[in-house]
Order: C-alpha cells, then structure tokens, then sequence
C-alpha cells in the first residue's frame, strides 16, 4: 500500500501549522503552566524511595533537639521537610555512586527508572528544597529571630548553612568514591573526616536551621554535638552492614563488600595487617555471592578483631555524646535515640 504526500500532510499536519511553518507564538500564549502530572512523574524516583519508611532517625532528632531549641511548630515542619527531601535525593545519588541493588528493603530507584531519569530527579528536588527554605525566610517578619544580637546563627545565614553543609556532603562523598576507585585504604582519622562531611552534614543542616529559628538556647552550640552524632551513626551502619541479618534484608548481604568501601571496620582491618592484604583483594574484585564475602567477615572477626575494636570505638563515642548531653542541660528525648543506637557486645 502507497501514501501520495498530500496524504501524508493531512495527517501530520497541526493545528498550530499556518502557511508551512509552526506557529510558535500562538502555542506559548496558550500554554499550560506546569502540570501536577508532569510533576508527579519527574519525582517518580524520588518518591520511590521517599514513599518507604527509613530509619527515621533524622526526624527523631529534630524532636529531640526541639525540647532545647523550642523552634515554632510551622517552621519546624518545613526544616523537617527541607532535611528529608535533602536526605532522600542523596540516597538516589548515592545509591547510583554504589550501583546499589536494594534500599529499605526495595529495589533503588535507577534500577525501576533508569540512571538519567533518578539523577534529574534528585538534581531537581536539591532545588525544590531550597525553593522550601525562601518560604520559610520570607515567613519571618522583621522582628523575627535575625534581629537578635546573641544568636549563634543568624536567621539571615540560612541559604549559606545548607549550602556549606552540602558542599561537605559532597566533598566526604566523594572523598569516598575516590578511596574506593583507586583502592587507597585511609586512615581511621581520614575516615572520620570524610565522615563528619558526609554523614555529619545533613544533621547539621537540620539542627543549624532550629538553631537559626529557636526561640530558646540562641546562643547555645549545638553542632560539636551533632557531629558526634554523626560519626557514631556512620561508624554503627557500618558494623551494622556486616554483623546484622536486618541489614542484610534492606541492603542485601554485606553491602559495603559488593561495593568496595572502605567501611570502619575495613579500615581497621586492612591496617591492622598491613602485610596481608586479603580484604584489598577481596574489596578489587566487589563480590556479589557469600562465599567471598563469609571469608573477608571471618578475617575481620578472627585474624584482626576488627569488630572488637569498631563496638569499643563506638562505646567510647555513645559515652562522649551522653557527657555531652548533660553538659547541655540534660535530654531525655535524646538519651533515648542513643539507647536504641546502642550495640550490645556478644557473649
């Protein structure tokens, strides 16, 4: 069957063609502004992962910490809404950076979406988050928390909080990234650094912003706290990653093994023997089945105790952040996210 080509014009030819060329004017006056379906369907991936409850840990702090800090209810909510929107667009990231199979127990978003579609996604809520934080500073009138003199963060700094804090995020990322690439182990004081970026810089946007928006403790320091928080959260996940079987079911079976990373307890182990150099090699070739991933545990349990010596690190952290609550005036609230962060030591 042939088409002649006046056939064919009939039956491409739109509405908005007017004597063979396209009426670009007319389609902009009438366009729609942006669609909630459009919407909806670039933050697929996002909401992917945003949709399957975590740990929730960030949110229990942001109560915590409220007990102190007393930041008003409505700006409370947006800062809890900035940090998660924050938090999650990172996993997206981060879960690509690791070629990632599972997160919260489902499968991460690039391996539904694809890579292109779940970084535009993330890229793009980056944006809406900071579009969250202009709402919640033209909220505030001019007898609002920037005019006080005493405060330790002025209301006024909140652009530059989340954008210092996710410029650290992204240099303890990729500090990470590097490591793992190149097969460089780093110290345990390098691997403390890097965290205290990249864990440590989502809690600080989120207690920054309360202490930018508190109406009580204006001039109290809350951040060498945090960062304490911080390390000791990163350093437990670790050792979480490799010991604990709930781990396994969200992440899949030692994780960080299939990835490469130069986790805590890896840290310490490839140090601990500098002269063997079984968990390098195991690490180079990013196993996927337990056989491998069995015998590198069994060498950082048996040979250097490096599990041993990753719970007295965290010991010795959890008794630093409890000395420091009751420097800052005592938190029952807190005390207890440390008591459910506690590890207990096998028999």
């Amino acid at each position: 069957m042939t088409t002649n080509r006046s056939e064919l014009s009939a039956v491409v030819q739109p509405s908005t063609i007017s004597g063979g060329s396209l009426d670009v004017r007319s389609i902009l006056a009438v366009s729609e502004a942006w669609s909630e379906r459009n919407e909806s369907a670039l933050l697929e991936p996002f909401t992917h992962v945003f949709s399957v409850p975590g740990k929730e840990i960030r949110s229990q702090m942001i109560d915590a910490f409220n007990l102190w800090l007393k930041v008003p209810q409505d700006k409370l909510r947006v800062i809890s809404k900035v940090v998660s929107m924050l938090h999650t667009a990172s996993l997206l990231v981060d879960d690509i950076e690791d070629d990632a199979q599972l997160r919260r127990g489902v499968p991460v978003a690039h391996k539904i979406y694809g890579v292109p579609q779940t970084i535009n996604s993330a890229n793009y809520v980056y944006f809406l988050a900071y579009q969250e934080l202009f709402a919640l500073r033209s909220g505030i009138g001019v007898d609002g928390p920037s005019d006080d003199p005493k405060r330790l963060i002025p209301f006024k700094e909140l652009d530059r909080i989340v954008t210092a804090e996710l410029l650290s995020l992204h240099r303890g990322q990729g500090l990470e990234l590097l490591w793992r690439d190149s097969l460089q182990c780093p110290t345990e004081e390098e691997y403390v650094s890097m965290v205290n970026n990249k864990t440590g810089g989502l809690l600080r946007v989120a207690i920054k912003l309360m202490m930018a928006c508190s109406t009580e403790n204006i001039d109290v320091d809350y951040v060498p706290l945090v960062n304490l928080i911080g390390v000791h959260f990163q350093i437990r996940d670790d050792y979480m990653n490799l010991q604990s079987t709930q781990y396994s079911d969200n992440k899949g079976f030692a994780e960080d093994l299939s990835e490469g990373k130069f986790s805590f307890p890896v840290v310490h182990g490839v140090r601990a023997d500098t002269s063997n150099r079984q968990i390098l090699n195991v690490l180079q070739k990013r196993p996927t089945t337990p056989t491998l991933k069995n015998h590198a545990i069994k060498y950082l349990r048996e040979h250097t105790k490096s599990f041993d010596y990753t719970l007295g690190v965290m010991d010795d952290l959890e008794a630093q952040i409890r000395a420091e609550i009751a420097r800052l005036g005592g938190n029952a609230q807190l005390e207890k996210i440390v008591d459910l962060l506690h590890v207990e030591r096998h028999a």
